[in-house]
């Protein structure tokens, strides 16, 4: 790479930074993927420093109420998939309509994807103020954990609307190519969050001591005022998505679009995060050294992808707006790089992982049982985690095409079908602990990977209406 070249991605990245309009259907497809990809990376980083603070301050008050945000959490995960499955259909019907030139339709297939945010969270709000207690007895959380969690859950699921808008509507400005705004609207959002936590957890100055429940207060406010943010953008900002008073109508078309779209990729996300949920089970069989050091393992491994998730997101714009604007071919070469690009990032950290994993592992704990369990994992995954940016960049343009049959039976299929019975065979039947556990992930990266290229190389979603 030439002076010029590292001038010229430094330019890139600045612009990336700051958000400059700019059209992804024509031009540079390295620089449409610097612009896209920068600021899902960040908001990526800025969601995951979020969690670490979030958990940071409330491991503080003790093992109970880590115990009450571990609980809230496990249904919030739910939450958080369904607002994120809804952000990837928002995000495949705005890209198409932009491409399209058609701003107008861009324009009410995101109000329209407000709409369905809200119908959605208003029932699981109710559900989760009136059964927040049987809910956390249902998990098999202790009376005593009950008692001074309900709140905490009631808080959570019944504030559920900030995070499902704040996560569509950032997907409608990513969908319109303006991730740099997303960026910044979490920015604010993470940015007070992280502000009160501490102020309604401890109770400093004239803020009331409020415990766990200071955390979930916390978080909704920093989203509230996030989702703020973005309508105040939609409604005065300069970018395309900009709506005004006129175009508050209910567009049926528009909202089944977004609906069969999203209802393929809610399926996806929850397949993927309750085979995780499945593999934990299985590995608590083997003891408390081995949960602890996969769950350490795994926050690396989910740190180090943080990067991957950006460039599968700009793989899912560019498919979208190349596909309004007529230019498959281009949509295809697209994601092609992105997933190169993906490849070769994991290559490097794959090679930073197995040389110094047991170092990773140890900056975390002081056990050396819990460090050798780690570093297994560590090492084991990276045969298959190279493959996952690849699969994931191939499967998300296969959503942004509108095309989520195939990435929701790829889901299905290896996370469970496969991975999921491969996993216990080789780990009891066969008696390799939870070594065999770690393979199992590993072939099912690779595997999935195959699969992806397969379908996306076929090229039937070049074809899909949306």
């Amino acid at each position: 790479m030439n002076k010029s070249t590292f001038k010229q991605f430094g330019r890139d990245l600045r612009d990336a930074v700051k958000g400059i309009p700019h059209d992804y259907t024509n031009g540079s497809i390295g620089r449409a993927i610097t612009l896209l990809a920068i600021p899902m990376m960040l908001e990526m980083i800025m969601e995951s420093i979020f969690a670490l603070v979030d958990i940071y301050f409330v491991g503080k008050l003790g093992a109970e109420a880590v115990v009450t945000i571990g609980m809230t959490e496990t249904l919030m995960i739910l939450v958080t998939s369904l607002g994120a499955g809804l952000a990837i259909g928002a995000t495949a019907v705005v890209a198409r309509r932009i491409g399209e030139k058609r701003v107008e339709a861009a324009r009410s297939a995101a109000l329209q994807s407000i709409y369905l945010s809200i119908l959605v969270s208003v029932p699981i709000a109710v559900a989760g103020i009136l059964f927040a207690s049987p809910l956390l007895v249902g998990l098999g959380a202790a009376p005593d954990v009950v008692q001074s969690g309900s709140l905490n859950m009631a808080i959570m699921l019944g504030g559920n609307a900030t995070l499902i808008l704040l996560t569509v509507i950032n997907g409608v400005f990513r969908g319109a190519g303006n991730p740099a705004t997303s960026m910044r609207i979490l920015l604010v959002a993470n940015g007070i969050n992280i502000i009160l936590d501490p102020l309604l957890i401890f109770g400093v100055g004239p803020f009331p001591e409020l415990g766990v429940v200071g955390a979930a207060v916390a978080t909704n406010i920093g989203r509230g005022l996030g989702v703020c943010y973005q309508i105040y953008h939609l409604f005065n900002g300069e970018g395309k998505i900009r709506i005004d008073w006129h175009h508050l109508t209910w567009d049926g078309q528009a909202m089944k679009r977004i609906m069969a779209i999203s209802a393929g990729t809610v399926l996806q996300i929850l397949l993927r995060n309750t085979s995780y949920i499945a593999i934990l089970r299985l590995i608590a069989i083997f003891g408390s050294q081995a949960v602890a050091g996969y769950t350490i393992g795994l926050r690396i491994i989910t740190l180090a992808l943080l990067p991957t998730w950006g460039l599968a997101g700009a793989a899912a714009t560019l498919v979208g707006q190349n596909l309004g604007a007529g230019k498959p071919q281009r949509a295809s070469l697209c994601v092609w790089r992105t997933s190169a690009y993906s490849t070769l990032f994991l290559l490097v950290v794959t090679l930073a992982f197995v040389l110094s994993a047991h170092q990773i592992i140890g900056l975390f704990t002081t056990d050396s049982d819990v460090e050798t369990e780690g570093a297994v994992f560590i090492y084991t995954i990276s045969i298959g985690f190279v493959f996952y940016g690849a699969g994931m960049a191939l499967l998300q343009g296969l959503n942004g095409a509108g095309d989520t049959r195939w990435p929701t039976i790829i889901n299905l299929v290896f996370n469970w079908f496969l991975q999921m019975p491969l996993a216990y065979y080789l780990a009891v039947t066969m008696e390799m602990g939870p070594s065999g556990i770690y393979i199992s992930m590993s072939a099912t990266l690779f595997l999935m990977a195959v699969a992806a290229g397969w379908v996306f190389y076929r090229g039937k979603w070049k074809h899909k209406q949306i």
